[in-house]
């Protein structure tokens, strides 16, 4: 049964990948077949994932992302979701996450794995039903407690995500204390407050951004972590946000 799954998911990649071209999307080259296995060939993306850079252990002040560069990344991967949302047949990617954004020499960011992805609503729906799949911390509420998929849970997954790039911490980790294993629960009531907002910035990059810009991201990560996802802003809404802020140099 999990190698039926696993041959779904890599037909997927081959759906959407195959047919979708954005500077912001990982490139599917090919495939080969390796020991009787069939691998999918992908454009190299020498620098990894985000995940890596952002949660690599013991790094510091001077190793770690830099605001710019979290900013550039961000952005980057905001633009490839959008692009996703508004191509003709619409895109529900279901597993935006800091592992799924690969980058590149110049840290350019790009999606990958698009095993998990949906093609959005149609005939005048608002949702797709489907089982419920993504990864632990990421996933919109009303998707875990519907199975309803929409267009507006990848913003809800992006959100987590910028909640991550601006505290450098992990979505879920339980090596936290109690109160702080699940970063949402914690960071949430303190992004509305300027001393909580303090507290959640990454004190590795402290200094490089303006209060005013920070603000304004955390703004944005409450506006995508809405609990009802019609409240949340488009992804194109999202990329606008996002460079108003880069701009605040």
């Amino acid at each position: 049964m999990v190698g039926f799954f696993l041959y779904l998911e890599m037909q997927s990649e081959v759906d959407f990948l195959g047919c979708l071209s954005h500077p912001n999307l990982v490139k599917l080259l090919g495939y080969c077949l390796e020991d009787r296995e069939l691998l999918l060939v992908y454009e190299f993306m020498p620098r990894g994932s985000l995940e890596n850079h952002l949660f690599r252990s013991g790094s510091s002040a001077t190793d770690t992302l830099s605001w710019d560069l979290r900013l550039k990344i961000t952005i980057d991967a905001a633009k490839g979701l959008a692009f996703l949302h508004t191509s003709e047949k619409q895109v529900i990617y279901r597993d935006f996450k800091a592992s799924n954004i690969l980058l590149d020499g110049s840290y350019n960011a790009k999606i990958s794995d698009f095993g998990l992805a949906k093609l959005g609503p149609s005939g005048g729906c608002s949702h797709v039903s489907t089982r419920i799949m993504g990864t632990q911390g990421y996933a919109a509420p009303e998707y875990i407690a519907t199975g309803h998929l929409y267009v507006k849970s990848d913003v809800y997954g992006f959100g987590v995500v910028l909640l991550e790039m601006i505290s450098g911490l992990r979505a879920l980790d339980n090596n936290r204390p109690r109160e702080k294993i699940n970063l949402i629960d914690w960071a949430k009531p303190l992004l509305r407050k300027k001393k909580g907002l303090k507290l959640v910035m990454d004190a590795r990059i402290e200094g490089q951004y303006s209060s005013k810009a920070a603000t304004l991201a955390a703004k944005l990560t409450l506006h995508c972590l809405e609990p009802n996802p019609k409240k949340r802003p488009s992804m194109k809404e999202v990329v606008e946000v996002l460079e108003k802020i880069n701009a605040m140099k």
